[in-house]
């Protein structure tokens, strides 16, 4: 992969993007908080950065009606000029400021995720997607464990403004890379004024319901990242009810999480050829179940047991479900599918915080793992029946649109 040079610039340029990212978003929402003394304000800023992202379907269709590099070219210099507006901030007067920032921010970091995935096939080869996917999830991963420390260490040493020029370097960095390479994509195709505007929306899960394999993954990890969202509140009562320690022992659980996902993104590729994507997400599927079994026990080292599985079973998961989508979707429908397999993806997890945040407090939290464990471990069944018959299978029809 890192013999073709475009593939190379263009992943480099990427990775720069994911670190400056990753670095912001802790570091904004310390910001705030050091700016109002609200724990409150604090979190509203993760929900103005993730509210956008309920628009994938619309962008979708952007992503799918004109060529991506330039769009990427276009979006990426446009939210680094934006960013640099955190350099205006001053006191808690301007915290409307850091919201309308992150606001902007994840509206484009929703076009950069489809417009990305779209453009992916283009520049790899299909037969490296996987890796070119799990080399993105790994640096993903590591930027959680390492970009944070350092976005809060520059905040610390030097305010919220250097960590925001830092992040629009790094978007610059994504552009030039973008305007050096070469892409040969398709025209992109007009939409057909003989289907309605609400298919021309839903064509991405018009494709989804007619592919075999893009039908199964894209139910079953429904349930999977339910489960995903309930482990948000339940890691909580693990720690405190289970172990009876400090909540400073998540930090503990993160570091673990982090090495797995670092081991997990490394070897995504490797697994994904000689299994096929499907059934790598189901094996996945019964590692997570796994993690969360160790949970259960009373045992401090059986936890952090379970969150290094847990972080090592995630990217195979993503990586597999990214690939599939990529090598099973035709290009002019791409990044419609991507947006909804994260839209479908998005409302449960998003419904099972809230709700997770709420049962947490009223019935045991085993019993919730035992829920989360059930549902793991029939997605895995499910995705691991399937595979054989689909990986290799052919594609569904192609939808208009």
């Amino acid at each position: 992969m890192f013999g073709d040079r475009r593939s190379r610039i263009y992943l480099g340029g990427q990775i720069a993007s994911i670190f400056g990212d990753t670095a912001l978003f802790l570091s904004t929402a310390v910001w705030v908080r050091e700016l109002t003394g609200s724990d409150g304000a604090a979190a509203a800023t993760f929900l103005f950065l993730t509210a956008p992202a309920l628009a994938s379907p619309f962008v979708g269709v952007l992503v799918d009606r004109v060529r991506r590099r330039p769009l990427l070219i276009i979006v990426n210099a446009m939210t680094g000029a934006v960013v640099l507006l955190l350099l205006l901030v001053r006191d808690a007067g301007d915290v409307r400021l850091v919201y309308a920032v992150m606001t902007l921010y994840g509206a484009a970091s929703t076009i950069i995720s489809s417009a990305q995935s779209a453009l992916l096939p283009a520049i790899v080869p299909e037969e490296l997607l996987g890796d070119a996917n799990g080399l993105l999830q790994t640096v993903q991963q590591g930027a959680r464990v390492l970009s944070p420390v350092v976005g809060v260490g520059l905040f610390t040493a030097f305010g919220g403004g250097m960590v925001a020029v830092v992040d629009a370097v790094s978007f610059a960095v994504a552009v030039v890379t973008l305007m050096v390479i070469r892409v040969d994509e398709p025209t992109p195709s007009p939409r057909d004024r003989t289907v309605s505007v609400r298919a021309d929306i839903g064509a991405g899960f018009a494709h989804v319901r007619t592919d075999p394999a893009l039908r199964v993954i894209v139910v079953v990890c429904a349930g999977v990242w339910g489960a995903l969202g309930l482990s948000e509140s339940v890691v909580f009562a693990v720690v405190s009810q289970g172990l009876g320690l400090e909540p400073s022992f998540l930090g503990a659980t993160s570091s673990l999480q982090g090495a797995g996902a670092l081991v997990g993104g490394v070897l995504s590729a490797r697994l994904i050829r000689w299994r096929g994507e499907l059934r790598v997400a189901g094996g996945a599927s019964a590692a997570l179940a796994a993690g969360f079994l160790l949970w259960m026990l009373p045992d401090a080292p059986a936890v952090l047991l379970g969150s290094l599985v847990l972080g090592a079973a995630l990217p195979p998961l993503v990586v597999g479900c990214t690939t599939l989508i990529q090598r099973r979707s035709p290009d002019r429908l791409r990044g419609r599918v991507h947006s909804a397999f994260d839209m479908a993806l998005t409302v449960p997890q998003t419904a099972a915080i809230a709700v997770g945040a709420s049962l947490v407090a009223h019935m045991p939290y085993r019993a919730l793992l035992i829920v989360m464990c059930v549902v793991l471990a029939g997605a895995a069944a499910v995705l691991l029946r399937a595979g054989p018959r689909v990986d290799a299978g052919p594609l569904g029809p192609d939808p208009a649109g």
